[in-house]
């Protein structure tokens, strides 16, 4: 069982920058996949970034790498996700997710593990 709990979201000016953070309990840090997803208003759940256990390996959604960073720090059982230059189109509700499988998965059904989420809105 992971226990996930976001925060950092909250409203920035277009061109401005975030870091959401999602501290996870209930199994060792560094044993499991964390990643990130947004879903916007009336769209579908987009899958943003995922980490690997000990950090060292990243994937990220088509067109999204280069402004999304993502991390951890398994000393702290957080993981974090930067978001730089924020446009209005990244106004969404971030979630983190936890998975055990042993290879990356983007599909939101592999992860059985979120947050409640954090709001992001970006104004223009």
């Amino acid at each position: 069982q992971v226990r996930l709990v976001e925060s950092g979201g909250g409203l920035v000016q277009a061109g401005g920058s975030l870091r959401l953070s999602c501290a996870a309990s209930g199994r060792a840090s560094g044993t499991y996949r964390m990643a990130w997803f947004r879903q916007a208003p009336g769209k579908e759940r987009e899958f943003v970034a995922a980490i690997t256990p000990g950090g060292r390996f990243t994937n990220y959604g088509d067109s999204l790498k280069g402004r999304f960073t993502i991390s951890r720090d398994n000393a702290k059982n957080t993981g974090y996700l930067q978001i730089n230059t924020l446009k209005p189109e990244d106004t969404a509700v971030y979630f983190c997710a936890a998975t055990l499988t042993s290879t990356f998965t983007s599909r939101g059904g592999d992860y059985p593990y979120w947050g409640q989420g954090t709001q992001v809105t970006v104004s223009s």
